[in-house]
Protein backbone atom coordinates (compact mmCIF):
# COMPACT_ATOMS: atom_id res chain seq x y z
CA UNK A 1 0.00 0.00 0.00
CA UNK A 2 1.43 3.07 -1.12
CA UNK A 3 1.83 6.18 1.76
CA UNK A 4 -1.00 8.47 -0.35
CA UNK A 5 -3.48 5.56 0.25
CA UNK A 6 -2.73 4.71 3.60
CA UNK A 7 -3.16 7.81 5.38
CA UNK A 8 -6.36 9.57 4.23
CA UNK A 9 -8.55 11.70 5.62
CA UNK A 10 -12.21 10.24 6.45
CA UNK A 11 -15.38 11.39 8.37
CA UNK A 12 -14.44 8.68 11.53
CA UNK A 13 -11.51 11.02 12.03
CA UNK A 14 -13.66 13.00 13.78
CA UNK A 15 -16.93 11.53 13.87
CA UNK A 16 -14.98 8.70 16.63
CA UNK A 17 -13.98 11.26 19.01
CA UNK A 18 -16.87 13.64 19.03
CA UNK A 19 -19.13 10.70 19.85
CA UNK A 20 -16.78 9.67 22.61
CA UNK A 21 -17.15 13.27 23.89
CA UNK A 22 -21.02 13.05 23.59
CA UNK A 23 -21.12 9.81 25.20
CA UNK A 24 -18.52 10.97 28.82
CA UNK A 25 -20.09 14.35 29.16
CA UNK A 26 -23.99 12.97 28.23
CA UNK A 27 -23.53 10.67 31.17
CA UNK A 28 -21.89 13.15 33.32
CA UNK A 29 -24.63 15.03 32.41
CA UNK A 30 -27.46 12.40 33.62
CA UNK A 31 -25.74 12.07 36.83
CA UNK A 32 -26.17 15.88 37.52
CA UNK A 33 -30.12 16.36 36.14
CA UNK A 34 -31.05 12.91 37.90
CA UNK A 35 -29.01 13.50 41.30
CA UNK A 36 -27.56 10.03 41.36
CA UNK A 37 -23.73 8.90 41.01
CA UNK A 38 -22.60 6.15 39.05
CA UNK A 39 -19.01 5.55 40.70
CA UNK A 40 -20.56 2.58 42.06
CA UNK A 41 -20.56 0.93 38.36
CA UNK A 42 -16.40 1.52 38.09
CA UNK A 43 -14.17 -1.19 38.73
CA UNK A 44 -14.43 -2.77 41.87
CA UNK A 45 -11.21 -5.11 42.49
CA UNK A 46 -11.82 -8.76 42.64
CA UNK A 47 -15.68 -8.62 42.70
CA UNK A 48 -17.64 -10.28 40.69
CA UNK A 49 -20.17 -6.99 40.57
CA UNK A 50 -16.85 -4.97 40.52
CA UNK A 51 -16.58 -6.65 36.73
CA UNK A 52 -19.17 -4.71 34.64
CA UNK A 53 -16.57 -1.65 35.76
CA UNK A 54 -14.53 -3.11 32.98
CA UNK A 55 -16.82 -2.09 30.60
CA UNK A 56 -18.56 0.93 32.07
CA UNK A 57 -15.90 3.27 33.96
CA UNK A 58 -14.28 5.21 31.04
CA UNK A 59 -17.98 6.49 30.22
CA UNK A 60 -17.81 7.27 34.29
CA UNK A 61 -16.15 10.60 35.60
CA UNK A 62 -16.21 12.06 39.58
CA UNK A 63 -16.11 15.24 38.69
CA UNK A 64 -15.77 17.99 36.64
CA UNK A 65 -12.10 18.37 36.63
CA UNK A 66 -11.65 15.06 36.21
CA UNK A 67 -13.93 15.10 33.10
CA UNK A 68 -12.59 17.98 31.36
CA UNK A 69 -8.71 16.57 32.36
CA UNK A 70 -9.63 13.39 30.13
CA UNK A 71 -11.51 15.09 27.23
CA UNK A 72 -8.92 16.58 24.76
CA UNK A 73 -6.45 13.86 25.65
CA UNK A 74 -9.10 10.98 24.59
CA UNK A 75 -9.95 13.13 21.24
CA UNK A 76 -6.72 13.96 20.36
CA UNK A 77 -5.56 10.44 20.73
CA UNK A 78 -8.41 8.64 18.72
CA UNK A 79 -8.38 11.41 16.11
CA UNK A 80 -4.63 9.88 15.66
CA UNK A 81 -5.46 6.40 16.08
CA UNK A 82 -8.15 6.35 13.27
CA UNK A 83 -6.15 8.28 10.76
CA UNK A 84 -2.77 6.45 10.91
CA UNK A 85 -4.04 2.89 11.96
CA UNK A 86 -7.80 2.94 10.81
CA UNK A 87 -7.36 -0.75 9.91
CA UNK A 88 -7.06 -1.61 13.25
CA UNK A 89 -8.49 1.49 15.49
CA UNK A 90 -12.04 -0.85 16.62
CA UNK A 91 -9.75 -3.44 17.95
CA UNK A 92 -7.25 -1.77 19.75
CA UNK A 93 -10.08 0.52 21.38
CA UNK A 94 -12.50 -2.76 22.46
CA UNK A 95 -9.23 -4.54 23.29
CA UNK A 96 -7.86 -1.75 24.89
CA UNK A 97 -10.85 -1.18 27.41
CA UNK A 98 -11.29 -5.33 28.32
CA UNK A 99 -7.59 -5.97 29.04
CA UNK A 100 -6.79 -2.24 30.57
CA UNK A 101 -9.71 -3.29 32.46
CA UNK A 102 -9.08 -6.50 34.04
CA UNK A 103 -5.68 -5.84 34.47
CA UNK A 104 -6.91 -3.08 36.69
CA UNK A 105 -9.64 -5.54 38.21
CA UNK A 106 -6.78 -7.52 39.40
CA UNK A 107 -4.11 -5.89 40.55
CA UNK A 108 -6.16 -2.39 41.48
CA UNK A 109 -6.89 -1.16 45.19
CA UNK A 110 -10.13 -1.83 46.83
CA UNK A 111 -11.82 1.00 45.84
CA UNK A 112 -13.65 2.43 42.82
CA UNK A 113 -11.85 2.91 40.10
CA UNK A 114 -13.23 5.20 37.01
CA UNK A 115 -12.60 7.74 34.62
CA UNK A 116 -11.38 7.49 30.65
CA UNK A 117 -7.59 7.81 31.35
CA UNK A 118 -6.98 3.83 31.24
CA UNK A 119 -8.35 4.24 27.59
CA UNK A 120 -6.16 7.33 27.38
CA UNK A 121 -2.68 5.29 28.59
CA UNK A 122 -4.02 2.63 25.96
CA UNK A 123 -4.10 5.14 22.92
CA UNK A 124 -0.56 6.45 23.98
CA UNK A 125 1.28 3.58 24.92
CA UNK A 126 0.03 1.84 21.38
CA UNK A 127 0.59 4.87 19.26
CA UNK A 128 4.09 5.30 20.78
CA UNK A 129 5.38 1.41 20.41
CA UNK A 130 3.60 0.78 16.98
CA UNK A 131 5.20 3.82 15.63
CA UNK A 132 9.08 2.41 17.19
CA UNK A 133 8.31 -0.85 15.82
CA UNK A 134 7.33 0.16 12.69
CA UNK A 135 10.35 2.06 12.02
CA UNK A 136 8.24 4.35 9.36
CA UNK A 137 9.63 7.49 9.19
CA UNK A 138 6.09 9.33 9.37
CA UNK A 139 4.87 7.04 12.52
CA UNK A 140 8.40 7.19 14.21
CA UNK A 141 7.28 11.13 14.14
CA UNK A 142 4.06 10.66 15.63
CA UNK A 143 5.49 8.32 18.31
CA UNK A 144 7.97 11.21 18.88
CA UNK A 145 4.81 13.80 19.44
CA UNK A 146 3.64 11.65 22.19
CA UNK A 147 6.31 11.68 23.73
CA UNK A 148 6.03 15.29 23.86
CA UNK A 149 2.97 16.16 24.49
CA UNK A 150 1.83 13.27 27.16
CA UNK A 151 5.95 12.23 27.95
CA UNK A 152 5.10 13.50 31.78
CA UNK A 153 1.93 10.70 31.88
CA UNK A 154 4.56 8.30 32.44
CA UNK A 155 4.60 9.17 36.10
CA UNK A 156 1.34 8.51 36.72
CA UNK A 157 1.82 4.92 36.38
CA UNK A 158 3.46 4.73 40.13
CA UNK A 159 1.46 5.70 42.86
CA UNK A 160 2.78 8.91 43.77
CA UNK A 161 -0.58 11.36 43.33
CA UNK A 162 -3.42 10.39 46.31
CA UNK A 163 -6.37 9.83 45.09
CA UNK A 164 -5.80 8.82 41.77
CA UNK A 165 -5.88 5.35 40.31
CA UNK A 166 -2.41 4.84 39.32
CA UNK A 167 -3.09 1.31 38.60
CA UNK A 168 -5.87 2.01 36.15
CA UNK A 169 -2.81 4.00 34.26
CA UNK A 170 -0.30 0.93 34.58
CA UNK A 171 -2.61 -1.25 33.33
CA UNK A 172 -3.39 0.49 29.99
CA UNK A 173 0.51 1.39 29.25
CA UNK A 174 1.09 -2.55 29.96
CA UNK A 175 -2.05 -2.91 27.34
CA UNK A 176 -1.44 -0.55 24.94
CA UNK A 177 2.24 -2.24 24.57
CA UNK A 178 0.82 -5.57 24.28
CA UNK A 179 -1.12 -4.49 21.43
CA UNK A 180 1.25 -2.74 19.32
CA UNK A 181 3.08 -5.98 19.80
CA UNK A 182 0.35 -8.11 18.84
CA UNK A 183 -2.19 -5.97 16.56
CA UNK A 184 -0.78 -6.37 12.61
CA UNK A 185 -1.44 -3.05 11.29
CA UNK A 186 -0.61 -2.46 7.60
CA UNK A 187 2.32 0.17 7.10
CA UNK A 188 2.60 1.78 3.97
CA UNK A 189 6.04 0.69 2.35
CA UNK A 190 8.61 3.17 1.78
CA UNK A 191 9.58 3.61 -2.10
CA UNK A 192 13.07 2.46 -2.74
CA UNK A 193 14.92 3.45 -5.79
CA UNK A 194 16.61 1.28 -7.87
CA UNK A 195 19.68 1.77 -6.17
CA UNK A 196 18.22 1.13 -2.80
CA UNK A 197 17.36 -2.64 -3.80
CA UNK A 198 19.33 -5.87 -3.04
CA UNK A 199 19.62 -7.20 -6.78
CA UNK A 200 21.18 -3.96 -7.77
CA UNK A 201 23.71 -4.05 -10.06
CA UNK A 202 26.31 -1.21 -10.72
CA UNK A 203 26.68 -2.35 -14.67
CA UNK A 204 23.07 -1.81 -15.18
CA UNK A 205 22.54 1.23 -14.47
CA UNK A 206 22.63 3.31 -17.87
CA UNK A 207 23.89 6.95 -15.75
CA UNK A 208 26.60 4.79 -14.12
CA UNK A 209 28.05 3.06 -16.94
CA UNK A 210 29.21 6.62 -17.52
CA UNK A 211 31.91 6.46 -14.95
CA UNK A 212 34.70 4.50 -14.58
CA UNK A 213 35.64 1.96 -11.00
CA UNK A 214 37.47 5.48 -10.05
CA UNK A 215 34.45 7.42 -10.29
CA UNK A 216 36.24 9.47 -13.57
CA UNK A 217 33.92 10.17 -16.13
CA UNK A 218 33.96 8.00 -19.43
CA UNK A 219 33.15 9.22 -22.90
CA UNK A 220 31.26 6.31 -24.47
CA UNK A 221 31.71 6.10 -28.26
CA UNK A 222 30.84 4.30 -31.10
CA UNK A 223 33.07 3.50 -33.71
CA UNK A 224 31.85 3.02 -37.58
CA UNK A 225 30.38 -0.52 -37.05
CA UNK A 226 28.47 0.77 -33.86
CA UNK A 227 30.67 -0.82 -30.76
CA UNK A 228 31.37 0.98 -28.26
CA UNK A 229 34.41 2.69 -27.51
CA UNK A 230 35.46 3.53 -23.79
CA UNK A 231 39.02 4.18 -23.75
CA UNK A 232 38.52 7.88 -23.94
CA UNK A 233 38.23 9.24 -19.52
CA UNK A 234 37.79 13.02 -18.80
CA UNK A 235 39.27 14.03 -15.54
CA UNK A 236 38.24 17.14 -13.91
CA UNK A 237 40.81 19.28 -12.29
CA UNK A 238 39.81 22.57 -10.20
CA UNK A 239 41.58 25.24 -9.85
CA UNK A 240 41.47 28.12 -7.83
CA UNK A 241 41.08 32.01 -9.70
CA UNK A 242 43.74 34.24 -9.33
CA UNK A 243 43.02 36.42 -6.72
CA UNK A 244 41.46 40.02 -7.76
CA UNK A 245 43.10 43.76 -6.22
CA UNK A 246 39.93 43.44 -3.99
CA UNK A 247 41.09 39.78 -2.21
CA UNK A 248 44.69 41.72 -1.34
Amino acid sequence: MSEIGHFKFSNRVLAVPLTAMIIIWGVYWIELALEVNFNEMGVMPRTLLGLRGVVLSPFIHGSLEHLYNNTIPLAILLSALWYFYRDVAWKVVLFGILLSGLITWLIGRTSYHIGASGLIYVLASFIFFKGIFSSYFRLVALSLIVVFIYGSMLWYIFPVKEGMSWEGHLAGFLTGLFLAKMVKARIPQTKKYDWEKEDFKEEDDPFLQHFDENGNFKEISSDEDGNEDENLKFNYVFKKSPKSDLDK
